[in-house]
């Protein structure tokens, strides 16, 4: 059985376009890349549960921002390259992407060293149109991005 994640796609309409808020993992492995390494927030979850509450779960525990209330977008599933089946649903609103506060994991680092450090699961979010947001986002989510630029027209 697949892993399964659900997400929220927190999306703007400014008077020259629309635009996403996309996050940025936090962590060593990814600090020093940019196109192709953002998402949506996202997080796993168990087969039973919602995957609209967890969207909207995720999403608090990795920006540190209760989403606004709103309408919900559907923007169905995509399976990732690795084989993760991730729901999203796109909702409408604002939040300072400057102030977000994730929450952390722990790993070792340096590898091999055997002392555990801690690190964001998030380490900053942005708001970007969607051709910039076409280009910093995860292949595997692009989708996602097109799904909402197709039902809102």
């Amino acid at each position: 059985m697949p892993k399964r994640s659900a997400g929220l796609l927190l999306f703007k309409r400014e008077p020259d376009g629309l635009r996403v808020l996309l996050v940025h993992p936090g962590g060593p492995f990814w600090k020093k890349r940019d196109h192709g390494s953002w998402s949506i927030a996202k997080g796993e979850y168990l087969e039973g549960e919602d995957p609209r509450t967890v969207a909207l779960r995720e999403f608090e525990e990795e920006t540190g921002v209760a989403p606004p209330a709103g309408d919900f977008v559907s923007l169905g599933e995509v399976r990732q390259a690795g084989g993760k089946i991730v729901t999203a649903f796109a909702l409408e609103g604002d939040i300072n992407a400057q102030n977000i506060v994730s929450n952390t994991f722990e790993m070792v680092w340096p590898p091999k060293s055997e002392r555990r450090e801690s690190f964001p699961e998030i380490d900053r979010a942005g708001w970007f149109t969607l051709t910039e947001a076409l280009e910093k986002i995860l292949d595997g989510q692009r989708p996602f991005l097109e799904r909402l630029a197709a039902a809102l027209g």
